[in-house]
């Protein structure tokens, strides 16, 4: 990866919309020089996917959980399982399995309190093998990007 691909990286992760016209053009580049470098990317698999990023307060899902589980065993079969089950729960948006006090750091996203609790009581504590929960909640935002520096 030269200084162009990490230049067309940091302007795609700000706004993918851009067409290759508009890239070239702030690159110095031909269009159809831009579009190689993104195909070459794409099957590098420097660029895993596209997608749409969307306001969760405006989708009713602005109360967000830290949810930090520990399991009663660390044993392979234990860890599979549960995060074989974790993946289905469409409130789960991030599942990190992390070092320190507790095996598991979930990121949740719902409605309210009243939905968070819902979603405990129904879902999170019937799966199998989870010893406890410990629940923080976002107070505020403080950053959220999805973009890491290159240049």
């Amino acid at each position: 990866m030269d200084t162009t691909d990490r230049k067309l990286l940091q302007l795609l992760q700000t706004d993918t919309k851009k067409t290759t016209k508009e890239l070239s053009l702030k690159l110095n580049l031909s269009v159809t020089a831009v579009y190689e470098r993104i195909k070459k990317l794409e099957r590098e698999g420097i660029i895993d996917k596209y997608v749409a990023l969307i306001n969760r307060n405006k989708i009713n899902k602005g109360f967000v959980v830290f949810c930090h589980i520990k399991l009663l065993q660390h044993s392979m079969d234990f860890l599979t399982k549960f995060e074989s089950e974790v993946v289905k729960l469409t409130e789960v948006l991030e599942c990190f399995h992390v070092s320190g006090d507790y095996d598991y750091i979930l990121k949740i996203c719902v409605k309210d309190m009243e939905e968070y609790r819902e979603f405990m009581v129904t879902k999170l504590t019937t799966l199998q093998h989870i010893g406890s929960t410990h629940s923080t909640f976002m107070i505020g935002e403080v950053k959220n990007t999805t973009a890491f520096t290159l240049c």
